[in-house]
């Protein structure tokens, strides 16, 4: 990973302060070479934010919106992937064939969901993502009541 990489991961490190749960890892963006898009379907919702440079200044700022509350996309099964490298010709690169500054979601399923050439906060993707059929279906199934042949 290279010094940028880095720096971006203290940054948000910093801005979060999101504890995780013994179980579970803190919450934070991950750079586009570590991940397998594979490995995520159906587990993961991705939110790919992309630029040309990592000094971009919307790169920086999608970065900063996200460590703001990012709970509420951890809520939703996001992980955050940022490649502010073209030459490198990550995967997620590769399949999502971004221009510049990109933020792109993808749902479990692995479809492309939405486009955005500009810095959205979580408030605005954690929406985006609430409206998704899956998403939906999700809510339902954590908010559904138990049948009356069920025993508490």
């Amino acid at each position: 990973m290279n010094t940028v990489g880095k720096l971006i991961f203290a940054a948000l490190a910093g801005l979060s302060g999101i504890v995780a749960q013994a179980d579970e890892a803190p919450f934070r963006p991950v750079p586009a070479s570590e991940v397998v898009l594979a490995d995520l379907l159906y587990q993961s919702r991705v939110v790919a934010i992309f630029a040309d440079d990592p000094q971009d200044p919307n790169f920086l700022r999608q970065m900063a919106l996200i460590a703001v509350n990012s709970a509420d996309l951890a809520e939703r099964d996001v992980i955050v992937v940022f490649d502010t490298d073209p030459a490198a010709a990550s995967e997620v690169r590769v399949k999502l064939r971004p221009k510049g500054f990109a933020l792109v979601i993808m749902d479990k399923d692995g479809k492309i969901a939405l486009r955005k050439p500009l810095p959205w906060d979580t408030r605005e993707i954690s929406r985006a993502i609430d409206k998704f059929p899956s998403r939906r279906d999700e809510v339902l199934l954590q908010n559904a009541v138990p049948s009356a042949t069920q025993t508490p």
